[in-house]
Order: C-alpha cells, then structure tokens, then sequence
C-alpha cells in the first residue's frame, strides 16, 4: 500500500496540513498510523476519505458533511445514507418552494385580477372578505400577521384591519406557498424579499440566482456520490483484507 505524507494529501487540495490533521481529529477521514518517531502515515483509504469530504461540503454544507464521514467510520453506513437522503429531500423541496415562487410571481405581475370587490369597496379588503376571497378562515389571516408575513394597516375610525394592495398580492402569494406545504417562516422571508426588492420584478430577477444555486448544489451532489462510492469501495476493500 502507497504511504502518503500530509503534505500529499494537502497538496492535492490546496489546503494546509494543519486541516488535514483537523479532519482526521474530528474523524472526517480515518486516524492514520504513525512512524516510530511519530510522524503520520497517510494511504490512499484517506486520500480517498478527504476527496469524500471535501465533495460533500458543497452538496450538504459542513456539518452534514462531518456527520456522514464520522457516520461511515462508525459503521452506520445506513445512518450515512440517511443523511444523504434528507440532502436530496430538501434540495426537492427548495426546487418545488422554487417552482411555486415563480407561479406566484408569473400570477402576480400578469396583473390578474382578484375576485370582485362588494361595490362599496375601493379597492381594499377587511380581513373577512380577503378571507372569504382566498378560502381561508379569517383566523388564518391573524396567523400570518403574527408571523410577519402581512403587515395590514388599521383604519384609524374602526380600529379593523385594513389590506390594501400589496396586502392582497402577499396574501395571495402566502396562500399558494401554504397549499405546497411551505412553513410560516419560509413564506415570510419570501414575502420580506418581495417587500425588500421593492416589487416582483425584483424577485423575478433574484429567482434566476436561485435557479443557479439549486443547479449548482445538484451537481455538487452527483459529484460527491461518486467520491462517495469510491471512498465506500476502499473501505469494502479493507475489510475483506482484514476478515481473510
């Protein structure tokens, strides 16, 4: 079996030695032997667990990254697995939050128009017609104010909630993001992004880099199933030579 030194594996990386050494501390790759006179002992068994780890980081983040390792070298391969699983699950769901964002945004901005208002209407909603307009309850519409995803004026007369226009577009917006099983605090920040950009239009531009980083983190997942693969296949090698 080929000895590596740290700087080999190191260099491959562009990374320190000292990292190399951190990941083996925090058992990202194996403990590697040592010479008499202490010095490391690196194969290519962690050359092939540093490719793993480092591939991981970009599709799953560093902590979920570190857990798959230390998962693997645990012998919970399924626990592993578990881990990569969730990582496709949410990539899934950000790709459907996705889709539902840019059919709300192509609703929006094509101007279509909301369900008729009673004639003494001028264009606002109270809280039980925009209700009754979306098919929620009006409590519904109490909870997505408590979460900060409406910001409804009062009508300083009544004291009665007051939902103007961009009221209207973020509660529709709120809604079709609920029906595809989106949490309060998601729908929030998207209708705060909304908010922010000063418009749809904005968003409709930022979905774009949206778009790229889901494709990205994708691409990084098939990258590190293969690194993945092949770090599994040296650890199946190394058990059969160790039960012989």
């Amino acid at each position: 079996m080929i000895s590596l030194r740290p700087t080999d594996l190191a260099r491959e990386h562009g990374i320190s030695t000292q990292a190399v050494r951190n990941y083996e501390r925090h058992g990202f790759i194996p403990a590697a032997e040592r010479t008499r006179s202490g010095y490391r002992i690196y194969t290519e068994v962690h050359a092939a667990a540093l490719r793993a780890y480092l591939s991981l980081v970009p599709a799953y983040g560093y902590a979920t990254a570190g857990q798959i390792m230390n998962a693997l070298h645990r012998d919970a391969l399924d626990d592993a697995l578990t881990l990569v699983d969730r990582g496709h699950g949410q990539l899934l769901r950000d790709r459907d939050t996705l889709a539902a964002v840019r059919t709300a945004v192509t609703h929006l901005t094509a101007g279509s128009a909301p369900a008729p208002a009673p004639a003494r209407d001028t264009g606002t909603r109270t809280v039980g017609e925009l209700a009754h307009q979306l098919g929620v309850t009006p409590a519904t519409l109490r909870n997505w104010e408590d979460a900060g995803i409406l910001t409804p004026d009062r009508d300083p007369a009544t004291g009665h909630r007051v939902f103007r226009a961009d009221d209207v577009r973020d509660a529709e917006l709120a809604h079709l993001l609920r029906r595809g099983g989106q949490p309060l605090g998601h729908i929030a920040t998207v209708i705060g992004q909304i908010r922010t950009a000063g418009g749809t239009d904005a968003l409709a531009a930022s979905l774009e880099t949206w778009q790229r980083t889901l494709t990205d983190r994708g691409l990084a997942m098939l990258h590190a199933a293969t690194r993945l693969h092949a770090y599994l296949a040296h650890l199946d090698t190394g058990s059969r030579t160790h039960g012989s």
